[in-house]
């Protein structure tokens, strides 16, 4: 097998949740094999396993490469990804989902002795892909009225949250919307970001098929790795408002193409896999 991309950085605790199985289990010596092949040392693994147990995330049961480990239901729960997003993320790529024209802005003022809320609510409307146009204020291209409402519902600061939409939107004197795109969110970086996510998808595909189970799962995993890296801190903006061709698009679509030929192999019953797996069926039925 070729070594892996070591521009493909997977920390320990990563690999770790995405070998979860269909019935939350890890079989250790499958850890350790895939580990081994991204160049991880078995010390290194049994430090993570550790941690992660003292955690609660993981029970573990056996020793060594004959241990099964078992997520707890948080651990679950929390690494399951977005899948509404990344429908959603595709649909863009194919231009199913247009763009409206509207920006959806949401302001807050929260009190110094709230400041858990502020830092929270501010740390939800990034993550929900919103740029700070000023102190306290930000934009977003897409709908997130219902998931910050709720937000500041659960943080308890309803009242210190304004939200409005507009198709009349100016930003230091710029109109245009992909002026105003460029200057709030860093285009460069995750185009960049998607660059590496496309060699990588390209190197996985050109060693596509494997036959060795340890190769299909150390590809599979690099694979969700460098995904997760490049589409994480993506806002999701529409093609309107991004430079054309959007290397993102290409990389995205480079890596369909790859879960579709894993999804064919015989890959064990991994929920990571399947995940992914469901959403490239579907645009491949839409295709």
């Amino acid at each position: 097998m070729d070594e892996p991309d070591p521009t493909t950085e997977i920390p320990t605790r990563t690999l770790v949740e995405s070998m979860i199985r269909e019935d939350a289990t890890i079989d250790a010596g499958e850890l350790y094999d895939v580990a081994a092949a991204l160049g991880m040392s078995d010390q290194q693994v049994r430090l993570c396993i550790k941690r992660l147990v003292a955690e609660g995330r993981f029970t573990h049961e056996g020793r060594g490469r004959t241990a099964v480990l078992r997520a707890t239901g948080d651990t679950r729960g929390a690494i399951e990804p977005e899948l509404e997003y990344l429908r959603f993320m595709y649909a863009q790529d194919r231009g199913r989902a247009r763009w409206d024209g509207v920006w959806h802005l949401a302001a807050f003022a929260v009190p110094e002795s709230q400041r858990h809320a502020r830092d929270s609510i501010r740390d939800t409307l990034v993550y929900l892909g919103g740029a700070a146009i000023q102190g306290g204020l930000y934009v977003s291209a897409n709908p997130w009225e219902d998931r910050i409402g709720a937000a500041a519902a659960e943080l308890g600061i309803e009242s210190h949250l304004t939200t409005l939409t507009t198709t009349d939107l100016a930003v230091g004197g710029l109109t245009e919307g992909r002026a105003i795109a460029a200057r709030l969110w860093p285009l460069d970086r995750l185009a960049a970001g998607h660059e590496r996510l496309l060699g990588v998808a390209q190197r996985v595909r050109a060693a596509l098929p494997a036959e060795d189970p340890t190769e299909l799962l150390t590809l599979a995993i690099t694979l969700a790795a460098e995904f997760d890296r490049a589409v994480g801190p993506d806002p999701l903006l529409p093609p309107e408002l991004l430079p054309q061709p959007w290397i993102g698009a290409r990389a995205r679509a480079a890596v369909a193409e790859c879960w579709a030929l894993l999804r064919d192999s015989a890959l064990p019953p991994i929920r990571l896999f399947r995940w992914y797996g469901e959403v490239v069926a579907e645009i491949t039925a839409a295709t």
